[in-house]
């Protein structure tokens, strides 16, 4: 037997500056997709011309969201040092995985099941979506105990991933549900966004930390590191946002729109913008400033949220002779 000393997490001493904040606000906004009523959409969906581009936004979203529960929140939390800050990560991938879980709940709503079996193997075959779920998860596995400089390169790209990376594929329901169509679908994403604005503003914090401990030659070292592998995503992004989105016509927008978020992902990490401001879609900006959405960091719930009504359980709830 091992004679390692474990040591308690102790929420009663600030540890993390932050960190119980951030646990908090994560918890205050918990939600389950089976508690929207997507069903509603079934009628627009019927009649919806771009079909195939609406499901494979939804199937990118859904790898992306399996890579950062799975192998992202979980090696970034098991070489965090931190307790607290460990248990907020811990909290995090939770979510995660209720994300991930809230576009198969879509599928399920939507479309027929040779359908979503299609698009789980498009998954598969996408070589602009398999590569950047290669190049991160890479370098989550590249995490080493006791080199705090390869932690920091997975929380910078847990902040990619999640400020920037799913961008691409928030931007078509914000954007048909700002005009009143599929509009529960995108209020699930609006949920999803809400929670995607603290994980990358509290990984990014942390990370900010992290760098602090660097020489300054580390830290130039790594700013260089963390805008090359960003030209590489951008890059590859480009090109995987033309190919979802080659039927709409939708393209350049929606390139706008990565291209603002990937500076917004900067600022999380502490780094300045990479990308000159530029207009991108005021319906999809509205979607984002919490108008009929929950994008805001403090909102409540969405407004076609609708909480189950679960009665309270009593000794009778076990009486199954009833």
């Amino acid at each position: 037997m091992s004679n390692i000393i474990y040591e308690a997490v102790n929420w009663n001493k600030a540890t993390s500056e932050l960190a119980q904040i951030f646990w908090d606000q994560q918890w205050k906004q918990i939600w389950f997709p089976e508690e929207i009523a997507v069903s509603k959409d079934i009628k627009q969906w019927k009649s919806f011309e771009h079909q195939d581009t609406y499901k494979k936004v939804f199937a990118g979203l859904t790898l992306l969201d399996t890579v950062q529960t799975n192998i992202g929140m979980n090696r970034v939390a098991a070489y965090t040092d931190d307790l607290q800050e460990k248990a907020v990560l811990t909290v995090f991938d939770a979510f995660e995985a209720i994300h991930a879980k809230s576009y198969s709940y879509i599928f399920t709503t939507l479309c027929t099941n040779e359908e979503i079996d299609e698009l789980f193997e498009w998954v598969k075959k996408n070589e602009f979506l398999q590569y950047k779920a290669n190049k991160i998860a890479d370098i989550y596995n590249s995490i080493e105990e006791g080199n705090p400089e390869s932690l920091w390169k997975a929380m910078f790209s847990s902040v990619m991933l999640e400020s920037f990376l799913f961008y691409s594929g928030f931007f078509y329901p914000l954007y048909l549900g700002g005009q009143g169509f599929l509009r529960n679908s995108a209020e699930i994403i609006s949920l999803i966004l809400r929670d995607e604005s603290i994980h990358g503003v509290a990984v990014g914090f942390f990370a900010q930390n992290l760098f602090k401990q660097f020489s300054k030659e580390k830290q130039e070292e790594l700013h260089l590191w963390g805008y090359e592998l960003l030209l590489d995503l951008y890059q590859n992004e480009m090109k995987y946002t033309d190919d979802i989105y080659a039927e709409t016509g939708l393209s350049p927008e929606v390139r706008a729109y990565v291209r603002y978020n990937a500076n917004k992902a900067l600022m999380n990490v502490g780094f300045e913008a990479m990308f000159p401001e530029e207009e991108v879609n005021p319906i999809v900006m509205n979607g984002i400033r919490n108008e009929g959405s929950t994008y805001d960091f403090f909102s409540q719930k969405g407004a076609t949220y609708a909480k189950a009504k679960v009665a309270p359980i009593t000794d009778d709830t076990f009486n199954f002779n009833r």
